[in-house]
């Protein structure tokens, strides 16, 4: 099943990548809102859940930047072998341009934490959504340290949601971890092309 996966993604071009990974998020919001209309009573309860509340984003902001921080700790100190995804995060993040990889984690932040935090874990709780979370993030499935890191990943960022009650303060995470780690691979790209 793993070289099936990695065979498919060596022979999709960079640009058929994105496509599928813009399809991707289209489609978690598509199915967040399906299932929003059947659990939630009312929009104005799901829009209750985003809050521009000063605490709860400084929250969301500083954990974003200490999962980034640990993340780039252990990309320098462990073994190359342990980040490897088959790839994709690096031919994702380093054939765009930094605007790029602004707009896409900022698409990829809002789809996921409105469909698995807004949606699933108000209605299902934290270690369902957690689990569901993980899965979804397939590729991850086939090296233990990036599946056990997104299993992780996704408890943090649902135990946040937990403390806050803010999904604005877990999208601000999840697009801080996303975007500054799509800049470090682009610029770790880009350095390693100029030493060549």
């Amino acid at each position: 099943m793993k070289s099936k996966y990695e065979e498919t993604i060596r022979l999709l071009s960079d640009k058929e990548l994105r496509f599928h990974l813009y399809l991707t998020q289209v489609l978690l919001l598509f199915i967040a809102l399906v299932i929003g209309l059947f659990l939630f009573h009312s929009w104005d309860s799901f829009f209750a859940l985003f809050q521009w509340d000063g605490p709860s984003i400084a929250i969301g902001i500083l954990s974003g930047l200490v999962i980034v921080m640990l993340d780039i700790i252990g990309m320098r100190v462990l073994p190359p072998s342990y980040y490897n995804d088959g790839g994709v995060n690096i031919r994702i993040f380093s054939s765009l341009s930094p605007a790029h990889i602004v707009v896409i984690t900022l698409i990829i932040a809002f789809s996921e934490e409105v469909l698995f935090r807004g949606v699933l874990q108000t209605h299902f709780g934290l270690i369902v959504t957690s689990l569901i979370f993980a899965l979804v993030h397939y590729r991850y499935l086939f090296q233990w340290f990036l599946f056990l890191n997104v299993v992780l990943l996704s408890f943090f960022i649902g135990w946040i949601y937990e403390l806050t009650g803010n999904l604005l303060a877990t999208i601000i995470m999840h697009f801080i971890i996303d975007c500054l780690l799509g800049l470090y691979i682009y610029k770790s790209q880009r350095a390693g092309r100029e030493d060549r």
